[in-house]
């Protein structure tokens, strides 16, 4: 019986490709600018460790003690982003990763050093000093002013280094705004701001770069990256997979449904959609190849599930917990109003894969091949920490609690999975030195969050000094002529335009800061209009020209990057309908839904998606001969003309819009359809193929 085991584990092992770690870390460092950090050796390691557990022992001090003010806590987290942006990220791609110029050492120390200016000020005006910033505020000395230029250049210098030019460029130009208003013509003018105005309000003021944002980053969304990374020290990622491989592996096209089921799943972890992308797509993308999918269209079956993987509650991506802190809501209304729009986003991917399988006629793997369901069960234990994240969520504590719960719960797991190795002559699963590489791996995976998050502040207060947000939302919509649906598409360019060199973080504050206003001036849902931003905003990673989730899933499957990424695109249509759709009808999205309606919107909405997934693949059914007792293993595949294809968009459209009106439409014309493909077209070609005279042999 051992041995028997054995070989099933031994097989399933056979069917995996051996996955290099060091061409997939390449991969990541090209495609992924967050990734392409220095890995220090020698001394230089032992620095970055203590700076990133004294980062993470400081955020979870100031979390837990309560003591430490709003202002000191994001200056100080801003203090220990800058010093670890500059010991860990070299100046360009090409640069050496294995030494640190001292030249960096300096400017992340000046940077840092700019930062704990603040709060040593404050701290002085705790203790009743006379001259401190909160004391001359408005009236800040030439040494204030020259701090405060240092650190918002220092900030650019990383936010180049790190997150791109696109947003640092945008930034620019929204100083340069703040400066040369008295210029400019129309909507655009206004009184012009001095040079100390605009660094102090920037610098100094909560309503720039220490603004919201940052005010986020500082405390649940530093939690949440520490929580994420804990959980994926526990294995809970290859749990995931393996769990995926044993429900659907054995399915037709199995590995492509395995990869759907996982990206969603893995997207609680990591957050990244290129991440996500290699990291499963290093298991998933070459067994589908192996099962028959053609090379572009596994690459982006990875792509877009994985990119997906940032939509899926209850833990999205960091963009997710900076709306519910813009709207001024329990982080729990937005997992609540993500769930309708995520399980569309999935299925119509899963149904997708599922007709392409069907259309070529591939199987799943053998089940003798795939990992075993109850040993995998006996497992389970590993998931407890989102449990626990959920539980607490739904019960109206606030995020910062429910993150140090799951963080406890992390904790406990990974004890309990080192005692068992122990138990069993193992090397400790979960030791010391793992708990310190999770440390570590917060503190970098926070960089990239927080520098978005001050490039944003930096936008956000330009427009509160000047009032750009008015003039901008009031420019869309005359440019839109007051019409909603053209608002929403030149906001939906916007974000995609924005996504191809930004990350979700910094493309959702930005777009959501200028047309979100827009949109609801319109007299939209707010919760609608910042939830559209969100979703365009992540679809960009599969969206051509850049499509960076698209390329990473290309270059694992040895195909080309853009017809890649035009697949990708189909196979995430959801993404570019489903916000239309909860714009004009928030349902979708449970806002003052009963449970009837909402069973309805999800029922329709499938059918929907089944339709547009049929429209997109041009095959619907194999016609089995079910009504006529013709052979079932014989059946004919009954792929659809250009008519039949807009036919079934059109009537899935209608299904996916939630009204009373168009579901009856849609679903009329969807039985329409059906009843054609399976009776009428399949009697034809049936008799089509009798007609043709035998092979001769």
């Amino acid at each position: 019986m051992d041995n028997k085991k054995s070989k099933k584990g031994d097989d399933f092992e056979q069917i995996l490709p051996t996955t290099n770690e060091e061409e997939m870390k390449k991969m990541m460092k090209n495609l992924d600018r967050e990734q392409s950090y220095r890995e220090h050796k020698c001394w230089r390691q032992y620095i970055t460790v203590l700076v990133s557990v004294a980062f993470v022992f400081f955020q979870l001090f100031a979390t837990l003690s309560g003591h430490v003010t709003a202002q000191v806590l994001r200056a100080s987290h801003l203090a220990f982003v800058q010093f670890l942006a500059f010991l860990l990220f070299p100046p360009t791609k090409k640069s050496p990763k294995n030494t640190l110029p001292w030249y960096d050492v300096v400017i992340g120390l000046v940077g840092a050093a700019c930062w704990l200016y603040i709060v040593i000020n404050f701290q002085m005006y705790a203790k009743g000093s006379p001259n401190t910033l909160v004391s001359r505020t408005g009236n800040y000395t030439t040494l204030d002013v020259i701090i405060g230029i240092v650190g918002i250049l220092i900030l650019f210098e990383s936010c180049r280094r790190i997150v791109g030019l696109p947003i640092m460029i945008i930034a620019s130009i929204f100083v340069i705004y703040a400066f040369a208003g008295k210029y400019l013509p129309g909507f655009l003018h206004h009184r012009g701001y001095s040079l100390q105005r605009v660094v102090c309000h920037l610098f100094y003021n909560t309503e720039g770069i220490m603004g919201v944002p940052i005010g986020a980053c500082s405390t649940f969304i530093f939690l949440f990256i520490l929580f994420g990374a804990l959980l994926d020290k526990t294995g809970i990622g290859q749990f995931f997979i393996d769990l995926c491989n044993a429900i659907a592996g054995g399915a037709s096209g199995g590995p492509a449904k395995v990869a759907v089921l996982s990206s969603a799943l893995l997207g609680t972890v990591s957050g990244s959609s290129v991440s996500n992308t290699v990291g499963s797509g290093s298991f998933t993308i070459p067994m589908m190849k192996k099962l028959g999918y053609k090379p572009e269209f596994a690459g982006a079956v990875e792509a877009s599930a994985s990119t997906g993987g940032q939509l899926m509650p209850p833990i999205m991506g960091a963009a997710a917990f900076l709306m519910a802190e813009s709207l001024g809501m329990p982080y729990i209304n937005i997992v609540k109003a993500a769930i309708i729009p995520a399980l569309l986003y999935f299925t119509g991917i899963f149904i997708t894969v599922h007709l392409e399988a069907k259309k070529l006629g591939l199987k799943g793997l053998p089940r003798e091949q795939l990992p075993r369901i109850l040993p995998l069960l006996l497992k389970s234990y590993m998931i407890i920490p989102l449990i626990v994240i959920i539980v607490f969520l739904c019960t109206g504590k606030t995020a910062v609690y429910a993150a140090l719960m799951g963080i406890l719960a992390c904790i406990a797991v990974g004890v309990g999975i080192s005692i068992n190795d122990l138990a069993h002559g193992r090397k400790p699963t979960f030791g010391s030195k793992d708990l310190i590489q999770v440390m570590c791996n917060a503190a970098r995976n926070i960089i990239s969050v927080a520098i978005a998050c001050g490039m944003a502040g930096i936008i956000i207060g330009i427009v509160t000094l000047t009032g750009l947000g008015l003039k901008l939302g009031a420019g869309l919509i005359s440019l839109a002529h007051g019409k909603l649906f053209l608002t929403l598409v030149f906001t939906m360019l916007a974000s995609i335009i924005l996504g191809m060199g930004a990350p979700t973080t910094a493309n959702y504050l930005i777009t959501s800061t200028i047309t979100a206003s827009a949109i609801i001036a319109l007299k939209v849902e707010p919760l609608a209009a910042h939830m559209f931003a969100f979703y365009f905003g992540i679809i960009a990673d599969v969206t051509p020209p850049v499509a960076l989730a698209a390329i990473a899933g290309a270059a694992i499957a040895k195909a080309k990057p853009m017809k890649t990424a035009v697949n990708a695109t189909k196979l995430a249509i959801g993404a570019f309908i489903i916000p239309y759709m909860f714009v004009y009808n928030p349902k979708m999205l449970m806002i003052n839904a009963s449970f009837s309606s909402i069973m309805s919107i999800i029922i329709t909405a499938l059918i929907g998606m089944f339709g547009i997934s049929v429209a997109l693949e041009g095959y619907g059914f194999n016609f089995t001969g079910i009504f006529h007792g013709t052979n079932k293993k014989k059946g004919l595949i009954l792929t659809c003309d250009i008519f039949e294809r807009l036919l079934f968009a059109v009537a899935g459209l209608f299904c996916v819009i939630p009204e009373t009106r168009s579901d009856i439409i849609g679903i009329s014309m969807m039985t329409i359809l059906i009843t054609y493909q399976l009776i009428v077209k399949g009697i034809i070609q049936k008799r089509a193929e009798a007609a043709k005279p035998a092979d001769i042999n």
